[in-house]
């Protein structure tokens, strides 16, 4: 024992001294940067969208890693056992309401051979927080400190609308794309209600969004700030004040209109002016009217139609409300295959007239193995709605195929929308590097339009449903006649039978001994 102990002093200083000299010889090749971007919506509500991003300059699927460091090391073998390209993964409960609260910050995915994408709906699953605790230890800090600390599952469930995602993809390090990087990216979006969340007051803080304020940045983060969106406020009128005052503004073209953000940065000793923790608050001077928002050039919605539960339609309808610009739109939907779609139904009409698309994709359904695929690449005129109609007949399931619940209905999902909307201002290319994070989900190719990604709501639709509850009464009444005959029968077959005089008293013996006295018998 008197020996180990140098022994392992020894070790420990040579590992101490190994890991020295490495760190010292080569620079950390990962880095991570976490941002919050709060929106006040028009209707009194406010959006809250955190971003973290851990950029790792290593070849997974290429070097034999073995040492993480901000890197979630479950995710990075993923992608060098499978040789993933990309991975966008969001579990969402509710829906954005795009024509009142604008376009929202998503990310749209590169191209990717359509031989090797796979793209996957489930429209109805229960949030809750087991989805949200996996998702806080990817996260270099967890919830201990930074941005991640104002995520507490009480109050984030609690909202109107609520949206996780893990987003993985490579990115190039040069402009020759020589080498790449591995990009993790989580987001998660919440829009806070004034009247559930906020007791009907249109005025904000940190804390009465999330019941927790900010006491320090990530020490593992090479940059925390957090965006208020102040692009209300103009020269002349101040509609929204936001204490305690910004350290600096940023002004950038996001999603096709200018903006402007009071920028608090985490890392500065000032953003905290000598207290213990930051509380964000934001007061409206001058609270603006719904209508007077810019409505977003695109926005959709979809709804089924029809009566009885044999026949039905799916309609979707798109909105083009630029004035004088005309752009497409690349429409997907996936239907599941109990509802038996029919393709000569097939409806495009923009101002009564019909409008053709210039590219059309159909993938039949099979019955319990993939749903029915519809792409279509529209051309949408300024200033118009189109409308997109298809008619269905309901197939009837097998009874061990319907839920639990089946008469609440069954869910489809959402259909998509892919398309580039004109712009309102002229946009450079962003450098990725040092500009915010928010401004370089939606990557700009000109100055003339941006990319947007936009979902509807999904469906409920009813299927024709049997009475579960004649099964059970047939079983009921089939068990009660089983359980009589056969009991009886049993009974009959098992039960033994012994014959036994009855027992006579006293006195009819003695009665019958006289009887047999008188004549002449032997008595009993």
């Amino acid at each position: 024992v008197a020996m180990a102990a140098p022994l392992v002093l020894h070790l420990l200083l040579a590992l101490l001294l190994g890991s020295g000299g490495r760190s010292g010889a080569e620079p950390e090749r990962d880095s991570l940067r976490e941002e919050l971007v709060l929106t006040p919506l028009p209707s009194g509500d406010v959006s809250a969208t955190f971003q973290f991003r851990t950029r790792w300059d290593s070849e997974l699927q290429l070097e034999g890693v073995s040492h993480y460091r901000l890197f979630p090391k479950v995710l990075g073998q993923l992608i060098s056992k499978y040789s993933v390209q990309e991975l966008h993964l969001s579990l969402t409960q509710g829906f954005w309401r795009t024509r009142f609260w604008g376009q929202p910050f998503l990310q749209a995915p590169a191209g990717t051979n359509h031989h090797f994408l796979r793209y996957a709906v489930l429209p109805r699953e229960v949030v809750c927080t087991e989805n949200l605790t996996p998702w806080k230890k990817l996260l270099p800090c967890s919830s201990k400190a930074g941005l991640s600390v104002l995520l507490k599952a009480e109050r984030l469930f609690h909202t109107s609308y609520h949206s996780q995602a893990v987003h993985i993809r490579p990115v190039c390090r040069d402009a020759h794309c020589v080498s790449v990087s591995w990009e993790l990216r989580q987001t998660l979006t919440v829009v806070f209600d004034a009247f559930t969340t906020g007791q009907g007051k249109k005025d904000w803080s940190l804390f009465r969004m999330f019941s927790r304020t900010i006491t320090e940045a990530c020490p593992l983060a090479s940059q925390s700030h957090i965006y208020v969106d102040i692009s209300r406020n103009s020269q002349e009128n101040e509609t929204l004040e936001v204490s305690p005052p910004p350290t600096s503004t940023y002004q950038a073209v996001v999603l096709g209109d200018r903006r402007t953000y009071a920028v608090y940065d985490l890392l500065n000793p000032a953003t905290f002016s000598g207290s213990r923790s930051l509380n964000l608050q934001l007061r409206w001077k001058q609270f603006q009217d719904i209508g007077s928002q810019l409505v977003p050039f695109l926005h959709a919605q979809r709804y089924v139609s029809g009566y009885g539960l044999q026949k039905g339609e799916l309609s979707t309808v798109l909105h083009n409300t630029h004035p004088y610009r005309a752009f497409p739109v690349l429409l997907l939907e996936t239907v599941p295959w109990y509802l038996r779609l029919y393709v000569h139904t097939l409806a495009i009409t923009t101002k009564g007239k019909e409008n053709k698309p210039s590219y059309i994709h159909y993938q039949p359904a099979q019955d319990r193995l993939r749903p029915h695929l519809l792409e279509m690449l529209i051309q949408l005129p300024a200033n118009s709605v189109t409308k997109v109609s298809i008619q269905f007949e309901r197939a009837l399931l097998k009874w061990t195929e319907y839920t639990p619940d089946p008469n609440h209905g069954f869910y489809v999902s959402p259909s998509v929308l892919s398309a580039l909307v004109p712009n309102l201002v002229g946009a450079k290319p962003a450098n990725w590097e040092e500009s915010p994070l928010f401004s370089t989900m939606f990557p700009v190719s000109d100055s003339s339009s941006y990319f947007v990604r936009l979902y509807t709501e999904p469906l409920l639709v009813n299927l024709p449903t049997p009475d579960f509850s004649m099964p059970y009464n047939v079983i009921c009444l089939t068990c009660t006649v089983v359980a009589v005959c056969y009991g009886s029968f049993y009974n009959l077959l098992t039960r033994t039978f012994h014959l036994e005089e009855p027992k006579r008293s006293r006195l009819v013996r003695w009665l019958a001994n006289i009887i047999r006295r008188i004549r002449g018998v032997p008595p009993v």
